[in-house]
C-alpha cells in the first residue's frame, strides 16, 4: 500500500485533548498511542489511550469510531491492539483489552468487546465473529 490514497502519507501531529485540524479525530493520553505508518483516522473518532493503544501499519479506522481503554461503567480497563492492515468500520465502538487481528475487517457499527482473530469478518452489536477471509 505504498501507492494511492497511502502515496503521500505523513506522520500527523497530534496534540493531546485537540480535535486535529486536518483530520478531525481527538486523542486523549497521546503519549500511550503508538500509531503505525499510513494508518488512515476517520473524522470524529475518539481515542482514549490511557493503557495503551498500538495501531499497527496500514490500519483504516472510519469516521465517528470510539475506542476505549478504560470503561467507566465496569471500569474495565486494558490495552488496545490493533493490527496490521485491520479496517474497522464507521460508528464502532472498541473496548479495553481487544485485540483487532491481522487484516481483520469490523462491520460498521459494531461493538467490539472480544478478540478478533487475523483475516476475520466480524459485526454486530455485540461483534460477533460471522467468517473467515
Amino acid at each position: 500500500m505504498t501507492s494511492g490514497r497511502f502515496g503521500n502519507w505523513k506522520q500527523p501531529k497530534i496534540e493531546e485533548k485537540k480535535l486535529h485540524q486536518k483530520y478531525y479525530f481527538l486523542i486523549q493520553h497521546k503519549e500511550k498511542l503508538d500509531l503505525g505508518e499510513k494508518t488512515d483516522i476517520g473524522a470524529f473518532t475518539y481515542i482514549n489511550a490511557k493503557y495503551g493503544v498500538i495501531i499497527e501499519k496500514n490500519v483504516q479506522i472510519g469516521a465517528h469510531c470510539s475506542i476505549y481503554t478504560h470503561s467507566t461503567i465496569d471500569d474495565k480497563k486494558g490495552k488496545i491492539v490493533i493490527k496490521e492492515n485491520a479496517r474497522i468500520g464507521t460508528h464502532s465502538t472498541v473496548m479495553p483489552g481487544v485485540t483487532v487481528g491481522k487484516n481483520a475487517i469490523i462491520g460498521a457499527h459494531s461493538f467490539v468487546n472480544i478478540n478478533i482473530p487475523d483475516n476475520f469478518l466480524a459485526y454486530g452489536v455485540p461483534v460477533k465473529l460471522i467468517k473467515k477471509l
